[in-house]
C-alpha cells in the first residue's frame, strides 16, 4: 500500500509522548491519562464528555497539561498498585529515587463525588531529589481563558464555564496563566497536590497529608473488594484482570453507561485524518462489555446498564429503528460532531473532532449485541422483568421487519450503506437469543414469525453470502472483498466452528488480513470506506482471531497468537483501538473493544488448553 499523499507529517514528534506510554486513572465519572514523563496530558473534569483542561496529548502547545517531574535526568519507570487502578510513575536519578502515586478517590457521597478530586503524591524513597510541578489549564479545550489566583492558601483557576482549585503542602506561586512550584525532597519526604473541581455546593478544601493517605488507603480498598467478585482463575489472571479494571474504569456510575474509550481524536493513522470521538456510549460496545463482565462473575455492572437501557433511554419509532448506535452518557441522543481547528492533533493528526457524526446512522448488528448480553444476563445475572421482555419483543419484531436493510455495519464506514454480512449475522443473532429466552422461562413470544426471519437470514447468508470464488464468506454481498468482522460467526454460534466452509474462511482470512497474528478489518484499497489514508490491525479482531483458531482445534496456533497479542500492550497492560505497523499503538486508547475481546479469548483458550 502506498501512504497518501494527503496525509502529513509531524515536524517535531519530541515535542509528545506516544499513545502507548500512557496509564489511566479515574473515579467512574472521568478519567485522565498519566504519561510516563509524570504529565497528565488528557483529562476532562466532571465526566468523560466534557470539555478538556489538559490535552496536550492533542495538542503540545495549546492544550494544557499538569506537569511533575524531577528537575535533574531520570530514567523511569510506570506499573499499577497492584490490582488497583492507582498509578506509580517512578524515576530513578543518580542523586535518588522518588516516585509520584496518581490517582482519584472514589466516594459514595455525591457531593464529594462532584469534586472530581485528583490526588498526586510526591515521595522520596532513596537520596533526594529536586521537583517541578506546572499545572497549565486550558480550558474547553483550550477555546475558554481564565484567571488565576488564590483562595485560604489555594490556588483558583477560574473560567466562564468551570474552576478548578490546587491545593498543595509545598510552595505554589502564580505564573501568568499557570501556577507552578519547585521543592526538594529528601528520603522519607513527601509531598501532595490535589486538583478539585470547585463551585455550587463544592467548596475550596485543602488535602492534608494524612487525608491523601486515606484515600489512597480507601482507594485501594475499594478497587481490591471489586475485583475479589472475578471467577476468573485461568493462565492470564494478570492480563485479564488488568482488562477488566480498565473496563471498569470506563463506566459512567451515575447513569451505568460504558464509554467506547476515554479518549477523542487519538489517531488511526499518524498524520492521517481517522480521528473521532468515543467518549459515548455505543450500544455494541457496551453490550459487549457487559458480555465480558458477566463471563467474570461481574453482575452489578450489567444490572446498571440495563437500568440505564430501561429508565435513560426511550425506543423510537422512526425509520432508522428504536434504537440509536449511541447515546450520550446521560442518555442524550444528540452528539453533534464539530472540528477544533485550533488543535493540531497528536503528533499533527488533524482535524481533532468533537461529538460523532454516526449517530444516526444504521447499524444493524447492533441489535444483536444487546439482545445477546441481555440473554447473559438473564442467564447469569438477573431475569429480565416483564418491562424488559416487553422491550425486548419490540426490538426483535423490528429487525423481522427491517433485517434485510443495506447500513453502515460494524465499522462505521462513510461510504453509504451496503448489505453486509455482519449485520444480517448479528440479525440472526438477536431473533435466535431471544427465542431463546422465551423458551427457557416460558416467556409470550410470536415464535413462528420469529422462526421464520431467523431461518431466512440462515439462508439468505449461506446463500449471498458465500463466494464460490474465493472459496469464503464475504463482506457484503455482490462483492468479493474478505472482512475480518466475519470471525464472529462461529463465535455467535451461527456455524460449526469446524464446518468445512468456515474452515475455508478462516484459512483465507489468515492468508489475506492476518500479519504475525495482528488482524486488519478489511482492505480499504478494495473496500473503499469514504476515508482517506490507512489505518493499523484493529486489535479486537486479533482477538477475535484467536478465539475462532481455538473453537476451530488448532490450539496451539490460537495460544502462540494470543501469547504474541499479549507483547502488544503496553507497558502497564493497556491497549488502543489499533497497532501500526511497527508494533505502536494507535487511535483512541485504551479502548473497551479490545480489553473485553481479550477476556473472552482468554477464557476461551484456557477451555480449549483444559
Amino acid at each position: 500500500m502506498t501512504v497518501d499523499e494527503s496525509v502529513r507529517r509531524p515536524t517535531d514528534a519530541s515535542r509528545y509522548v506516544p499513545i502507548a506510554e500512557h496509564g489511566l486513572i479515574g473515579d467512574l465519572r472521568t478519567a485522565a491519562l498519566v504519561d510516563t514523563r509524570g504529565t497528565i496530558d488528557w483529562y476532562c473534569p466532571v465526566r468523560f464528555d466534557a470539555p478538556s483542561v489538559f490535552a496536550s496529548i492533542l495538542d503540545a502547545d495549546r492544550g494544557g497539561s499538569f506537569r511533575l517531574t524531577p528537575e535533574v535526568p531520570a530514567r523511569t519507570k510506570q506499573f499499577y498498585f497492584p490490582d488497583t487502578n492507582i498509578l506509580i510513575t517512578r524515576f530513578f536519578a543518580d542523586d535518588g529515587v522518588a516516585e509520584v502515586q496518581d490517582f482519584m478517590p472514589i466516594v459514595d457521597d455525591s457531593r464529594e463525588a462532584d469534586r472530581h478530586r485528583l490526588i498526586r503524591r510526591v515521595l522520596c524513597v532513596r537520596g533526594s531529589l529536586p521537583f517541578t510541578a506546572r499545572v497549565t489549564p486550558r480550558f474547553d479545550y483550550g477555546r475558554q481563558s481564565h484567571t488565576v489566583g488564590t483562595e485560604k492558601g489555594l490556588t483558583v483557576f477560574e473560567s466562564p464555564g468551570l474552576s478548578l482549585a490546587l491545593t498543595s503542602d509545598v510552595t505554589v506561586e502564580i505564573d501568568g496563566p499557570a501556577a507552578v512550584s519547585t521543592f526538594k525532597l529528601v528520603e522519607g519526604e513527601s509531598a501532595v497536590f490535589a486538583l478539585d473541581r470547585i463551585g455550587g455546593t463544592v467548596q475550596p478544601r485543602h488535602c492534608p497529608q494524612s487525608e491523601a493517605e486515606e484515600l489512597f488507603d480507601a482507594t485501594v480498598r475499594y478497587w481490591r473488594r471489586w475485583l475479589a467478585q472475578s471467577r476468573y482463575r485461568g493462565r492470564w489472571r494478570e492480563m485479564v484482570h488488568r482488562s477488566a479494571l480498565t473496563l471498569k474504569l470506563l463506566t459512567y456510575a451515575p447513569t451505568g453507561a460504558i464509554v467506547a474509550a476515554p479518549t477523542t481524536s487519538l489517531p488511526e493513522q499518524i498524520g492521517g485524518e481517522r480521528n473521532w470521538d468515543y467518549r459515548y456510549l455505543w450500544v455494541r460496545d457496551a453490550a459487549f462489555c457487559i458480555y465480558a463482565l458477566l463471563r467474570l462473575g461481574f453482575t452489578q455492572e450489567a444490572e446498571a446498564f440495563v437500568r440505564f437501557l430501561s429508565e435513560g433511554i426511550t425506543l423510537g419509532d422512526g425509520p432508522g429503528g428504536p434504537l440509536q448506535i449511541m447515546y450520550g452518557i446521560d442518555g442524550r441522543s444528540e452528539i453533534p460532531e464539530q472540528t477544533l481547528p485550533h488543535l493540531e492533533g497528536h503528533l499533527g493528526s488533524s482535524p481533532v473532532r468533537v461529538g460523532n457524526a454516526a449517530v444516526h446512522q444504521l447499524q444493524l448488528d447492533i441489535y444483536g449485541a444487546l439482545v445477546d448480553s441481555l440473554y447473559l444476563y438473564d442467564k447469569w445475572g438477573q431475569p429480565l422483568s416483564s418491562d424488559h421482555w416487553d422491550a425486548v419483543c419490540k426490538l426483535v419484531g423490528w429487525v423481522c421487519d427491517n433485517w434485510d436493510r443495506p447500513d453502515m455495519s460494524v465499522w462505521e464506514t462513510r461510504a453509504g450503506p451496503q448489505h453486509f454480512l455482519y449485520s444480517q449475522l448479528m440479525c440472526w443473532v438477536a431473533i435466535e437469543r431471544a427465542m431463546r429466552i422465551a423458551r427457557h422461562r416460558g416467556l409470550p413470544a410470536d415464535m413462528s414469525r420469529w422462526s421464520s426471519a431467523r431461518d431466512d437470514i440462515y439462508r439468505r447468508i449461506m446463500s449471498c453470502g458465500w463466494s464460490p470464488q474465493r472459496r469464503a464468506f464475504v463482506q457484503r454481498e455482490g462483492e468479493e472483498v474478505l472482512d475480518a468482522s466475519l470471525l464472529m460467526m462461529p463465535l455467535s454460534k451461527f456455524i460449526s466452528p469446524t464446518d468445512p466452509k468456515w474452515l475455508s474462511t478462516l484459512d483465507a482470512l489468515g492468508e489475506e488480513l492476518v500479519a504475525d497474528s495482528l488482524v486488519y478489518r478489511y482492505d480499504p484499497t478494495v473496500s473503499p470506506d469514504g476515508l482517506r489514508g490507512e489505518e493499523g490491525t484493529f486489535s479486537i479482531c486479533s482477538f477475535w482471531y484467536v478465539e475462532a483458531l481455538s473453537r476451530a482445534g488448532r490450539v496451539d496456533e490460537a495460544r502462540l497468537a494470543f501469547e504474541k497479542m499479549l507483547t502488544y500492550a503496553n507497558h502497564v497492560g493497556l491497549y488502543a483501538e489499533e497497532i501500526g505497523r511497527t508494533g505502536e499503538q494507535i487511535g483512541n486508547f485504551p479502548q473497551a473493544f479490545t480489553h473485553l475481546a481479550l477476556i473472552s479469548a482468554a477464557f476461551n483458550l484456557d477451555r480449549a488448553l483444559g
